[in-house]
């Protein structure tokens, strides 16, 4: 029987206090469990985010690994001096191409991963603690029926100085009506964007990923699609900053939202050509007409991988 939104709200949402370690460690068992942190140009904060959950969370977490995505600044060799297992998606299955994006990190990240549970964590926190990782495994520990697990928290935006507790402005604008519109199901969640989410691999391995910033979106819908909301749960981890976006580059992040989630509609995309590997190769033109009236175009990129379990490995094609 699903639950209904309100059920949703008040059964699948937890907050982080709830999952301390040594609950978790109980929960644990023989379960593996992988951090992921996808990152690019991140070497002023990479290493910190890496570092503590290695000190604090070394005894549950069995891989920490940092995927580099065409960075052109120094987060791989911080990464590896804090501890990280680093990983670069030139380096990764370089026989399927090579994209950039968050999306495409995580999509690579499962071919050098092998645990059970992956919990991926932005690499530009600055307000954070390692309670994000504990809070977004738990449920997933706890209850074998919970598939994904999102963190919501207040957003910190540092403008001008000051801390406002606003932000997330895509997820407000763009994001949230969507699921009001499309998915109402999905209305109790708090912030469906949230870069710290976890999931098990056997969920994420059948998902098309996004190559961008369409994968949070898509990975939402993906699962509620085949396992109904009650695969799904949150949790509040409290406060969280990370350095922002402006908003030209917000605009283009919410173009490749809307035709991520458009395409789980199944909207017409006649900019999409499927390609030998099961890639999904599509982009939308944007365009910016600035304080001169002097118009620039902008090529977003809306591509989409195939599921990792369609994709051959070298051995098997030879």
């Amino acid at each position: 029987m699903s639950l209904d939104p309100a059920e949703f709200g008040r059964l699948r949402t937890s907050v982080a206090a709830d999952w301390p370690l040594d609950l978790l460690l109980q929960l644990k068992g023989s379960t593996r469990i992988a951090v992921v942190i996808p990152a690019r140009n991140e070497a002023a904060t990479v290493a910190d985010v890496a570092g503590d959950i290695l000190r604090d969370l070394g005894t549950l977490v069995d891989e920490i690994v940092v995927i580099d995505s065409l960075s052109t600044d120094d987060t791989a060799r911080v990464a590896a001096a804090a501890g990280a297992v680093v990983h670069s998606v030139t380096q990764i299955r370089p026989d399927l191409g090579i994209r950039g994006g968050k999306g495409e990190a995580i999509w690579k990240s499962q071919f050098v991963t092998d645990s059970d549970l992956i919990a991926f964590i932005d690499a530009d926190l600055t307000d954070w603690g390692t309670h994000f990782v504990l809070g977004v495994l738990g449920p997933l520990l706890a209850d074998p029926t919970v598939q994904l697990c999102r963190g919501f928290y207040d957003r910190v935006l540092h403008a001008g100085g000051e801390v406002t507790l606003e932000g997330g402005r895509v997820t407000e604008l763009v994001a949230r009506p969507w699921l009001a519109l499309y998915r109402p199901e999905l209305i109790e969640m708090v912030q469906p964007l949230a870069g710290e989410w976890a999931i098990r691999r056997s969920a994420l391995e059948t998902l098309a990923i996004p190559t961008g910033y369409g994968v949070e979106i898509s990975t939402l819908l993906d699962v509620h699609s085949r396992y109904g909301v009650e695969g799904i749960a949150q949790v509040d981890l409290g406060r969280r900053a990370h350095l922002h976006q402006q908003i030209h580059d917000l605009a283009a992040m919410a173009v490749e939202i809307l035709a991520v989630a458009d395409r789980r509609r199944g909207s017409s995309d006649t900019l999409a050509v499927q390609s030998v590997d099961g890639t999904i190769a599509a982009a939308v033109t944007t365009r910016r007409v600035d304080a001169s009236r002097i118009s620039t175009d902008r090529i977003v990129s809306t591509d989409e991988r195939p599921p990792r379990n369609q994709v051959e490995d070298p051995v098997a094609r030879r």
